[in-house]
């Protein structure tokens, strides 16, 4: 099969992120210590930071003791829970910041950001143990949540809403998940199409997996990979949502359609020309930015039971 043609695939828009990206973000920022991979990854995030929506309150509070920031004012509505990208490696409060903040800002929902635990201090399962926490610590206090996360966090909020089908509480209106890592086989399809594809390859996958798991990653656990499970029912209506050019591309659409087939309601969407990470680029790509309308749409609508499983 012949190698994507990336240069008809990503637009001018595209390409230049990719290119500002590149510059913040060295290749060979992997080969460094955690330490100085989490600080340029963060300095990475600041040079796309498009500031806070006027007026907005944001202020940080633990969730469960768990470190947390809240944006918006937490009242008797549904709470959108953000769960953060990253690897389990890199990211926190300050990487995604504002993205949740426009979410809350355009929404009218509150949000809180989880600062969850991170690899290789803290292996699986920490950091779902962090935003189980949290959630917990929500729907007990009647909260009906909305979750959303992006790559790593998409894995985590899936992750999350395979335990909570089975524990008491209000019901998971929703979770939007972008471009997720959800395990799908890394021998086939997208993982071998887009194993090169700009800003995530194969190769980037595997290596963030082994440090999740201390360099040996386990069996089949839904815990871990989604996918993996055998039982897709009585999950929450369900918008995963990938980038055509990343080899986590296979993954969402593979969700929704289990999900789906149990008899959920499911959609998926491959966004044409985008790569991993282009919510970093909603200022700049059109493409992007209607990604984004997307997810904006989706989520209120969750939030007031009224999504049918189309894309808006």
């Amino acid at each position: 099969m012949p190698a994507p043609d990336y240069q008809s695939l990503i637009d001018a828009e595209t390409w230049a992120f990719i290119r500002q990206t590149a510059e913040a973000y060295p290749d060979n920022t992997a080969q460094l210590s955690i330490a100085e991979q989490r600080a340029i990854y963060d300095g990475m995030c600041r040079v796309f930071f498009r500031g806070y929506p006027a007026g907005l309150p944001v202020q940080d509070a633990p969730v469960a003791g768990v470190p947390c920031r809240h944006y918006g004012t937490l009242g008797d509505g549904p709470v959108v829970v953000y769960l953060h990208g990253g690897g389990f490696v890199v990211g926190g409060l300050h990487s995604h910041d504002d993205v949740c903040a426009e979410i809350a800002d355009r929404t009218g929902l509150a949000v809180v950001s989880v600062d969850y635990r991170l690899s290789p201090e803290h292996r699986h399962p920490a950091a779902l143990d962090d935003a189980l926490a949290v959630i917990g610590a929500l729907r007990a206090d009647g909260r009906r949540i909305v979750l959303a996360g992006d790559s790593a966090g998409a894995n985590l909020a899936a992750a999350a809403a395979h335990v909570l089908r089975t524990v008491a509480g209000p019901a998971v209106l929703g979770q939007v998940l972008i471009y997720p890592g959800l395990g799908g086989n890394r021998s086939r399809g997208s993982y071998i199409t887009h194993a090169q594809a700009p800003m995530l390859t194969t190769e980037d996958v595997a290596f963030y997996a082994g440090i999740r798991h201390g360099g040996t990653e386990p069996g089949p656990d839904p815990k871990v990979s989604p996918l993996q499970d055998h039982d897709f029912s009585a999950l929450p209506p369900t918008l995963a949502i990938a980038a055509e050019c990343d080899p986590l591309a296979d993954d969402a659409q593979a969700y929704a359609a289990a999900i789906a087939a149990a008899g959920g309601v499911a959609s998926a969407v491959t966004e044409a020309g985008l790569v991993h990470g282009y919510l970093r680029a909603r200022g700049q790509s059109a493409r992007a930015a209607r990604s984004f309308d997307r997810i904006i749409a989706t989520i209120s609508a969750m939030s007031s039971g009224t999504w049918t499983g189309e894309s808006p």
